[in-house]
């Protein structure tokens, strides 16, 4: 017998091998790079958008700080009080929206205080010890500085009234 010869037209055993391996070396290659895209290259974009979303967290903790709320302290009020002769003394912190109004309400002091001791002295001890009273005095003051202090002027912004000293005797 005699040994099989290949067929002139089947390329060698080895040719196909190396055409094989050329193949899966191929396919290796193209996986790896897809595995980088989607892994590393995807990765650091969202590392991209991390840092973003903390600029914007940042910028928008910036803008809060500049949006800090505007207090201001009013000197003391000392007022009697009808009908016992009873004397309230009294100190409020005004929050304001913005610094125009801190500026407005420090030119035009005189008129606002004037304006509280007037509400002031209308109150009696009994209403104001009870926390109904107090809660109703603060309104009663940020509606009376929500009018224009002057003509042609703008109403002061005012957001809070805080109590910040309050003794009845």
């Amino acid at each position: 017998m005699s040994a099989q010869i290949p067929p002139e037209n089947s390329p060698p055993r080895s040719k196909k091998l190396l055409l094989l391996l050329i193949i899966l070396i191929i396919i290796l290659i193209s996986g790896g790079g897809a595995a980088w895209y989607f892994l590393i290259h995807k990765a650091a974009d969202k590392s991209e958008e991390h840092q973003t979303e903390e600029h914007q967290a940042e910028d928008h903790q910036s803008s809060e700080q500049e949006e800090a709320p505007i207090f201001v302290e009013m000197l003391p009020f000392t007022v009697n009080l009808p009908p016992d002769g009873q004397f309230l003394q009294a100190t409020f912190t005004l929050q304001l929206s913005d610094s125009s109004d801190a500026e407005h309400l420090t030119l035009y002091t005189p008129q606002v205080r004037s304006q509280i001791l007037l509400l002031l002295s209308n109150k009696t001890g009994d209403n104001l010890l009870l926390l109904e009273g107090k809660t109703l005095l603060t309104q009663e003051i940020t509606t009376l500085l929500k009018k224009p202090l002057d003509k042609g002027l703008k109403p002061i912004k005012v957001t809070h009234v805080f109590i910040t000293s309050f003794i009845i005797q």
